[in-house]
């Protein structure tokens, strides 16, 4: 078990994936009781002057401009979150919603919000006991934060809606009987808590964040796939040479570069075609540093800018640290979705070019290789199929790549007339992950199939440990046999991180 502490600083990559993680528990940082219990002083002397504040005393969106009593201000509260919880579709994983759940108690605590500390208290209580909101998927534009999915993230503080029991999908259980579990009442909200529990961003950078650190290992596996291919096909490694790289300098460019020479040194392969009569590779395997490196560079923005969303206060209105409370737009989602939309764009640019180097070695008339990589080809179809799938994967991935941020429609009357669209920006993103490390799995079977059908020369020592690697799992093709096992294992491989360590483990450390 680890334990995290949140509310003041900022979390790191490792920190945000590891509070998705079961067992892992959060504690708050020192700094925030005081701060917690300072702004919600300056919310109880406005519901004790009388003052109007949006947010405190006054409905929402359109309806701002009507005073609520203080007698009723509870119900105000109750209300919002039993009038917003109207998310559709599939449920988000546990692991989403669990660093969701994180995430706003995290924004909560730096005590910019004006809750009180015993609900801040009773959410970390839930949290730590292994219970998680089940939250559906769609229904956010964006703005005013992620309305409707967290309004469902805060119904079981109600003893309403259902929570995950653990890490078991499938295992759910009422938000009552999950309070009467750790012996809790249901919260009774005071002014301004309902709308700090659902004023927000933090379903689109939860699910942004855990794409982010997929997609970091993606990056990796995109230079390992790539060398692979590069070994089977007998291409030349002359367009790493560090001295090209000097004269366009961009960083990622530079690093792929780099983890290319690095993956392919040692071996016997490019050695014993260095004077070969090939003049040039196709692009997907010469300009690879230019391509590649464009997605790094990318993936560093989008990492940036996730971290700060991460720990930033999201909420509306601001109760900022002189007592002023000020209605303002930190909820609107524009900088993750923006930066969503382009990691999409970055990780369907190595699917595309993934699966050009497919092609490159499953056609006879370019690779030198058996068609299709077969034994005995007509009677075989080896991984002709394979292609075609990598093909229709990287084709979805340009309809997901559509920039879910140039989008807007109204809502509230007009009165909220420009939304981000960050839940799409985000669910589209981690599609074209999962789609990208398919494409990339197929690569990599299909390349060490060829390294199987050529010379039988020792490739670099990158090489080597991801072949072994794969091999390990998926044993040659010698005749035709059901596939769709051997790319759901690679892509296993993949996904885990397994094949970047196994490449590391022979000390080629691939850089970002």
């Amino acid at each position: 078990m680890v334990q995290i502490l949140i509310g003041s600083g900022r979390l790191s990559l490792d920190e945000l994936v590891a509070l998705t993680l079961p067992g892992n528990q959060i504690a708050l940082a020192p700094s925030c009781s005081a701060a917690v219990q300072r702004s919600r002083a300056f919310v109880d002397e406005v519901v004790r002057s009388g003052s109007t504040v949006y947010g405190v005393n006054t409905g929402f969106g359109k309806l701002s401009g009507v005073s609520i009593p203080e007698d009723r201000l509870g119900t105000l509260q109750r209300n919002l979150i039993l009038s917003h919880a109207t998310g559709v579709g599939d449920s988000l994983p546990v692991q989403t919603s669990r660093l969701a759940l994180a995430l706003r108690i995290d924004n909560l605590a730096r005590g910019f919000s004006g809750v009180r500390q015993e609900l801040l208290d009773l959410m970390i209580e839930i949290f730590n006991a292994g219970y998680t909101p089940v939250v559906p998927s769609q229904g956010s534009v964006g703005a005013s934060g992620d309305l409707a999915p967290l309004a469902h993230l805060a119904l079981p503080l109600l003893g309403l809606g259902e929570v995950w029991v653990g890490d078991a999908v499938g295992t759910r259980m009422e938000g009552g009987a999950m309070l009467r579990s750790i012996g809790a009442e249901p919260v009774v909200l005071a002014a301004k808590e309902g709308l700090a529990l659902i004023n927000g961003t933090q379903i689109m950078t939860a699910i942004g964040v855990l794409t982010v650190a997929r997609a970091r290992n993606l990056n990796q596996v995109a230079d390992i796939a790539c060398a692979t291919t590069i070994e089977a096909l007998c291409a030349s490694e002359q367009p790493f040479l560090s001295g090209v790289h000097e004269l366009r300098p961009h960083a990622g460019q530079v690093q792929t570069a780099t983890n290319l020479t690095a993956l392919l040194r040692g071996s016997e392969v490019m050695q014993s075609h260095s004077d070969c009569e090939k003049v040039q590779d196709a692009y997907s395997m010469r300009c690879a540093p230019q391509v590649h490196g464009s997605a790094k560079d990318a993936y560093a923005f989008v990492e940036r800018v996730l971290l700060t969303e991460a720990s930033s206060v999201t909420d509306n209105p601001l109760v900022l640290a002189n007592g002023m409370i000020v209605s303002a737009g930190n909820f609107h989602g524009q900088p993750v979705s923006q930066a969503l939309d382009f990691l999409g764009i970055s990780l369907s640019t190595l699917a595309n070019i993934s699966e050009r180097r497919v092609e490159n070695l499953v056609n006879p008339d370019i690779s030198g290789l058996p068609p299709f990589l077969a034994h005995e080809p007509g009677i075989e179809s080896g991984y002709m199929i394979p292609q075609v799938v990598a093909a229709a994967l990287a084709s979805e991935n340009k309809t997901l790549a559509h920039p879910a941020s140039v989008d807007s429609i109204p809502t509230s009357a007009n009165r909220e007339d420009h939304v981000s669209m960050g839940v799409t920006a985000a669910r589209h993103g981690e599609q074209i992950l999962h789609n990208s490390e398919t494409v990339l799995a197929i690569e990599l079977m299909s390349a060490v199939q060829g390294l199987d059908c050529g010379e039988k020369k020792r490739p670099g020592r990158g090489v080597e440990a991801a072949y072994a690697c794969i091999r390990a799992h998926v044993p040659p093709l010698e005749k035709d046999r059901l596939l769709a096992p051997d790319i759901a294992q690679v892509e296993q491989l993949v996904r885990t991180g397994d094949l970047v360590r196994a490449v590391a483990d022979v000390g080629v450390e691939l850089g970002l």
